[in-house]
């Protein structure tokens, strides 16, 4: 795939909360037991895993100087920065430890006006039941006000060539009673759900968040359409069953969705890793029928943008994506842009920007 992609920033001016962006080190031998499986995740993801093996704050940063105005950001569960020592249950709370350090990087003002994951959604195993509550508080001790959220990672597909064995979350995790009594601890911590799924999933989000009103429920990535393995070829038969799982969707108060991740593999959409890399107007075209039904069906103060990157760059620069975005929301107003661009993702983490 070639990478260089040169375009003119559109409305350079308009102040963005980028929601959803990753930080990792990806160490060799990841990546050769990645490029090892024979998954269908571990063959599309394993080139931009070795692509981008480091994407840390200097990475980061390169990709914030290409001409957006990105204000804030809100880093999301990388599987990065585990403590090696101590409790299963507490290694991840040294991702956590990690991101703070960069968010305080950030706030420092020596690397620009950014402020850099301003907010921080974690990883927490909810099955643990009512014995989340340690778990919780040792994330937030160590995040600070920057904790806003936890992610638990729910993909499951039957196929086992989507995702592999190493990967796969159990079937029907989100519907689990020990994952539901870990769920219910989160709102007496003020802490929102980062709901990572596959769209043939959707009903057990619908399930969860008309069982638990009170938690907050962010959809990752519209909720990732899937147009691979056994739904290969069948994008025009998934799409309405997609759209009426989102329509029902936002029929809940609680949840909202980050716009964007549809750079993912999973998708099968043709821009992915192409050898010539689609513009924004082809990106917008592409991602069209997902961005509109999600504004349409959630509105614009319960939706949010996200570049997902350094996963997204399969398909585009970090300019070329948030000019994609921008093209996506032309014949939008001024206030419901504040909200898509900006406002939503303050005020569902929240943050202090």
């Amino acid at each position: 795939m070639e990478t260089t992609q040169i375009e003119s920033i559109i409305e350079r001016d308009l102040p963005i909360v980028d929601a959803h962006h990753h930080l990792w080190f990806q160490p060799e031998s990841a990546l050769i037991a990645m490029e090892s499986e024979q998954s269908h995740y571990a063959r599309a993801f394993a080139p931009i895993f070795r692509l981008h093996a480091r994407y840390l704050l200097d990475e980061y940063l390169a990709d914030l100087k290409s001409g957006h105005n990105i204000r804030a950001s809100v880093f999301t569960d990388s599987a990065t920065m585990h403590r090696t020592s101590g409790p299963d249950v507490l290694r991840p709370v040294g991702q956590t430890e990690f991101v703070n350090g960069v968010a305080a990087m950030g706030e420092s003002g020596l690397f620009g006006e950014t402020k850099v994951c301003s907010g921080i959604v974690g990883n927490v195993d909810l099955r643990l039941g009512d014995g989340v509550e340690p778990v919780l508080t040792a994330h937030i001790e160590a995040g600070g006000s920057r904790f806003r959220g936890v992610r638990n990672f729910s993909m499951y597909d039957q196929d086992p060539q989507i995702l592999g064995p190493n990967l796969s979350a159990p079937p029907l995790l989100l519907l689990d009673p020990a994952f539901r009594r870990g769920f219910r601890r989160l709102s007496e911590f003020n802490l929102s759900f980062d709901a990572l799924v596959f769209e043939p999933q959707l009903p057990e989000v619908i399930d969860l968040a008309q069982a638990f009103p009170d938690t907050h429920i962010v959809l990752n990535h519209v909720g990732v359409p899937v147009g691979v393995g056994r739904y290969g070829g069948k994008r025009e038969e998934r799409f309405p069953i997609w759209r009426d799982s989102i329509r029902a969707l936002a029929r809940c108060a609680n949840v909202s969705v980050k716009l964007g991740g549809l750079g993912i593999p999973f998708g099968g959409f043709p821009s992915y890793m192409s050898p010539t890399p689609f513009t924004s107007a082809q990106l917008a075209r592409e991602w069209s029928p997902y961005i509109e039904t999600s504004i349409e069906a959630f509105g614009a103060d319960r939706c949010m943008f996200e570049s997902n990157f350094p996963v997204d760059s399969a398909v585009g620069s970090y300019a070329v994506v948030w000019n994609a975005f921008k093209r996506l929301t032309t014949g939008a107003s001024a206030r419901e842009k504040t909200a898509l661009f900006s406002g939503t993702a303050i005020r569902v983490y929240p943050l202090a920007v």
